[in-house]
């Protein structure tokens, strides 16, 4: 059986066991080939835009003696996909804004019908994923941050729900980190940071914030050097958002430092 990394186990064990599964911008199809070989999926999709990835993925499945079961298709996003083919669809290893224009292409065109799940492993932009789901009545059931060979990831899993409305007002409900901000403000604060992973804060979360806070110091002393009106209206930006990151870092539980 294939040994996934750490990021790619995380996003399979979020797949719901018996799911049909449709693994978007597949590249090697490693995810799915493991979902077929540990019997946790049925049957697997593998959808790959570019031909080289297109032929790994084809060449993995075979290897694996999984042709019967695994489907590699070239395609563009969701496109690779008939109505009700999959049950859970996955997309890693992408930037957040391209995930979300791939969403909404797919669910323009029906493609996410009769999908029950989502697990989605946005790079960066995890605030606009976040978004879109919101937008589009899916519920956030669970996140999970990590560190991996000097990188942090967020994964996300989704899924559909009769009472999605009211499940997404209590998620968003900044109450929890007892800070006094306006509503708006603390929900921009869960949309941005992952309501789930400031309920349960990891070290991975820290350090990612730690960092980008160092990043936006960086920007804000060099827009302090410049005599310009608007990089002074930028920098007091910047240095807004800066300290209500640093205000919601102060209110966590403090947990472990991650070791080296």
């Amino acid at each position: 059986m294939l040994k996934l990394s750490k990021r790619l186990q995380l996003i399979a064990d979020y797949v719901t066991a018996g799911s049909r599964v449709a693994d978007i911008g597949s590249d090697h199809a490693m995810l799915p080939v493991y979902l077929l070989q540990s019997g946790k999926s049925p049957s697997a999709i593998a959808g790959e835009l570019n031909r080289g990835p297109y032929e790994a993925a084809k060449k993995q499945g075979a290897d694996a003696g999984l042709s019967a079961q695994l489907t590699v298709r070239q395609g563009d996003g969701l496109n690779v996909l008939q109505i009700g083919e999959a049950d859970t669809v996955t997309i890693a290893g992408m930037g957040g804004s391209l995930m979300s224009d791939i969403l909404e292409a797919g669910h323009a065109l029906n493609k996410l019908e009769g999908v029950k799940e989502l697990v989605l492993q946005p790079n960066v932009g995890e605030e606009i994923v976040r978004e879109w789901l919101l937008k589009h009545d899916w519920f956030l059931a669970g996140e999970t941050i990590i560190e991996e060979d000097g990188k942090i990831y967020e994964i996300m899993h989704a899924v559909r729900s009769a009472d999605v409305a009211l499940r997404n007002d209590d998620l968003y409900d900044g109450s929890f980190l007892k800070l006094e901000l306006p509503s708006e403000t603390l929900f921009k604060i869960l949309k941005q940071m992952g309501p789930h992973l400031l309920r349960n804060p990891e070290p991975a979360l820290f350090k990612k914030w730690r960092h980008e806070l160092n990043k936006l110091g960086r920007i804000c002393q060099q827009l302090s050097e410049s005599e310009l009106a608007e990089s002074t209206i930028k920098r007091d930006q910047f240095q807004l958002e800066m300290n209500r990151i640093e205000e919601v870092l102060q209110c966590l539980p403090t947990v472990k430092p991650l070791s080296n």
